[in-house]
């Protein structure tokens, strides 16, 4: 698929706009499905009245299984999968490459390098004191892709060899460390490939606020984004401040990146494959755009998720390894993309 072209920012006609608004009500039907599928599906499968017993009567015998154990999974997915959509649409649209994915321009790999130097050097457990490591990872990651690929001048092919360089360099670190550190392997051992299995509710509660945040500020950057795809000096005349829409973009990206990493370890291709569908969907303007992203996204993390759960009885594949396979075809197809290749 080729770059982003620029939106326009007038208004779209009524029945475009019918169209958009149904489909996004549609895709929020089908999350619903998604969330409801995710509680019930799992070592013993529970009927839709048993999950609506489970989360709303305190006497009933699936209680425990579904807030001790589906639904802190569930939450965390859904976040999880709203981070990453939002991110790689923003990536997208800020680089204006359309390989832009948290995963494969390495940002995922300087929150977990970070985390992972956190646990095996210093000590620190859970998401508390991991998250404020992934933050810092993810930040200095995504501003040297952006300078080592060339800056305002990055094409995408620069970019994503920038962000495969530093991602595999990063990995290598990672897995270094874990060797050397038996007790950081086994910690690590599911995180690292991405997963849901090992959620809790206070997980759950900590990671909401920075991708609320990071959500927040990514949609209010939409109109902003749509004004720089047009060039600095048109955004310029259109009211946007190129300088502090970047600026606002990494620490949107950022926030959404380092949380979810956190939470949920490196999962890879969710923002890469959501942006694409979307944009075939509504097309570049990002006012349509993010908000799809954010109802689309978790489906097809929580989707991966119960698909791991089905292919991989009685135990389960992890989602991270689910969204890998899906997602590497659609990245071999878009890098194999005339346009793209010759960027």
């Amino acid at each position: 698929m080729p770059a982003p072209s620029p939106p326009t920012e007038g208004p779209a006609p009524r029945s475009g706009t019918a169209l958009r608004s149904a489909g996004l009500v549609g895709a929020l039907a089908l999350l619903l499905a998604l969330l409801v599928l995710s509680i019930g599906f799992g070592a013993r499968s529970l009927t839709v009245g048993e999950v609506w017993d489970g989360l709303f009567d305190r006497n009933s015998a699936t209680w425990a299984v579904v807030h001790e154990m589906r639904l802190p999974r569930t939450l965390l997915g859904l976040l999880t999968g709203v981070a990453l959509g939002l991110a790689g649409a923003v990536m997208q649209a800020l680089t204006r490459n359309p390989l832009a994915d948290p995963g494969l321009l390495g940002i995922n790999a300087g929150a977990s390098a970070a985390v992972v130097t956190a646990i095996g050097f210093l000590g620190v457990t859970g998401f508390t004191g991991y998250v404020w490591f992934a933050l810092v990872g993810a930040a200095v990651v995504s501003t040297l892709v952006y300078a080592i690929g060339g800056g305002r001048g990055a094409t995408p092919a620069r970019l994503a060899l920038a962000g495969a360089a530093l991602n595999a360099a990063l990995y290598s670190y990672v897995n270094a460390t874990m060797i050397m550190d038996s007790a950081s392997l086994e910690r690590m051992r599911f995180w690292t490939v991405g997963s849901l299995a090992t959620a809790r509710m206070d997980t759950v509660v900590q990671v909401l606020p920075f991708v609320a945040a990071g959500l927040l500020t990514a949609l209010a950057l939409a109109r902003p984004l749509n004004a720089l795809a047009l060039g600095d000096d048109q955004a310029r005349a259109l009211g946007a401040r190129p300088e502090r829409v970047r600026a606002a973009c990494i620490v949107a990206i950022t926030l959404l990146c380092g949380a979810a990493t956190a939470a949920a370890g490196p999962i890879v291709f969710v923002g890469l494959m959501v942006p694409h569908f979307v944009r075939a969907l509504t097309g570049p303007d990002l006012r349509w755009m993010l908000p799809y992203c954010t109802v689309l996204a978790p489906v097809l993390l929580l989707g991966s998720d119960v698909l791991g759960r089905l292919l991989g009885r009685p135990g389960e594949l992890q989602v991270g390894v689910v969204t890998a396979v899906l997602g590497g075809p659609l990245f071999l197809y878009i890098l194999r993309h005339r346009k793209v290749a010759a960027a």
